[in-house]
């Protein structure tokens, strides 16, 4: 029992949260008289704790399942640590936000959306493809641009894609979780640098494992990250493949198709400004960007994490 609860106490000094992970399996086991495997507490417990009470024959094979090694040494350690409901894989933060990377997988309309803009992307390079899609929003943009100058209505659209994109930013992203995710990598890295200046060989060699058990974050925070962007670029480059069709396809008429633009002058909608980039993408980009800071600014909407 002894050489058990120094491995117990090991573990729970270097992981607080492991005492919620051995409360689990002592209580899944009923008190160790039972075996249990890694699909009974796969939905409180990390692959990493589980390996670590592996690792530390905590847990011993029996068969095809595991079983406490000694239950009064955890059951010994328990009485002496208290335990809370295990809700986060970050061990040096307060935070109850669910880290495993399942919380952060797509649903089927995300892949959908996915999928969609991927589609949409053929509109710059085939003409069909941009002529229906400029054609059927044109339906909608038409009748304003009847009435309003080209500039102003691309103004107009850029005004509503920078809406709409914070609005799905703010609301597809978990910044909760995107802070958690932030937090943990950096306790990581702080304990793997008070381990060098210790000279800790035994410690760096636990870090580099938490390390390899927290690169399941970064494609976690890659997903939240994306999603919203997938539905940004959704609804955006049929906007942006109508300002195309406008222009290159010659819809627009005679008298607009040069306007006089800031610290350019008079030139036309086709004349390259930066590099190969024309008038008109710099025009879109630069109302759509600024309309995009004033409206998180007035609406006070966060989409970074803190």
């Amino acid at each position: 029992m002894a050489r058990t609860a120094d491995k117990i106490e090991s573990l729970i000094g270097e992981d607080s949260a492991m005492a919620d992970a051995l409360a689990v399996v002592y209580d899944r086991t009923d008190g160790g008289s039972e075996d249990v495997s890694w699909g009974d507490v796969n939905d409180t417990l990390t692959s990493g704790q589980w390996g670590r009470l592996i690792e530390k024959d905590v847990l011993e094979s029996d068969g095809g399942e595991f079983r406490l090694a000694d239950p009064e040494a955890v059951e010994a350690a328990l009485e002496d640590e208290p335990t809370t409901t295990i809700t986060t894989t970050d061990t040096d933060t307060d935070t109850d936000v669910d880290l495993d990377e399942e919380g952060s997988s797509w649903s089927t309309w995300d892949k959908l959306a996915a999928v969609g803009s991927a589609g949409l992307f053929l509109g710059y390079s085939q003409e069909p493809v941009r002529a229906v899609i400029g054609g059927a929003l044109n339906v909608f943009v038409g009748p304003i641009d009847a009435v309003l100058p080209f500039y102003v209505v691309v103004l107009v659209l850029a005004l509503l894609t920078g809406l709409y994109s914070t609005l799905l930013q703010s609301n597809l992203m978990n910044m909760e979780k995107m802070s958690a995710y932030q937090e943990r990598m950096k306790a990581i890295q702080e304990k793997r640098k008070q381990a060098k200046e210790r000279g800790d060989d035994e410690a760096l060699e636990r870090i580099r494992e938490e390390q390899m058990d927290a690169m399941g974050d970064q494609l976690g925070m890659f997903k939240e990250q994306f999603r919203p962007m997938v539905w940004t670029m959704f609804f955006t480059i049929p906007v942006f493949l109508w300002i195309y069709w406008m222009v290159l396809d010659g819809h627009v008429t005679g008298s607009e198709t040069q306007i006089v633009a800031p610290l350019v002058g008079p030139a036309e909608w086709t004349t390259r400004i930066l590099g190969p980039m024309q008038l008109w993408i710099v025009w879109y980009f630069l109302c759509s960007m600024g309309f995009t800071q004033l409206i998180r600014k007035s609406l006070n909407i966060q989409t970074t994490p803190t």
